[in-house]
């Protein structure tokens, strides 16, 4: 079983930026793919980015492209979600996620899921 441990939300103005980390432990990090989720008060959880074991491969949903940015380093144990461009709309808690088993692409549904970090973007 792996812990999954995010940081780095808070409150930031529309236009700024964040770095959202999460720590991983309790097994072999490197060989799980990783994924950031978000959920808006009334409003389901959505997919914002994943990334392959090595880190060679992301992916995000279109709404997503172009201001996030996810990435790894597996000697840290850590994944990070580099937020550009921040919209209102971004206000979420923000949810690190793994995969289901090793060298598996596929994040629906993950294996483990984070406690979760808010960001509050303010107009």
């Amino acid at each position: 079983q792996v812990q999954l441990v995010e940081s780095g939300g808070g409150l930031v103005q529309a236009g700024g930026s964040l770095r959202l980390s999460c720590a991983a432990s309790g097994r072999t990090f490197s060989s799980y793919a990783m994924g950031w989720f978000r959920q808006a008060p009334g409003k389901e959880r959505e997919f914002v980015a994943g990334i392959n074991w090595s880190g060679g491969s992301t992916y995000y949903p279109d709404s997503m492209k172009g201001r996030f940015t996810i990435s790894r380093d597996n000697a840290k144990n850590t994944v990070y979600l580099q937020m550009n461009s921040l919209k209102p709309e971004d206000t979420a808690v923000y949810f690190c996620a793994s995969g289901r088993a090793p060298y598996e692409l596929d994040l629906d549904p993950p294996g483990s899921w984070g406690q979760g970090t808010q960001v509050t973007v303010s107009s």
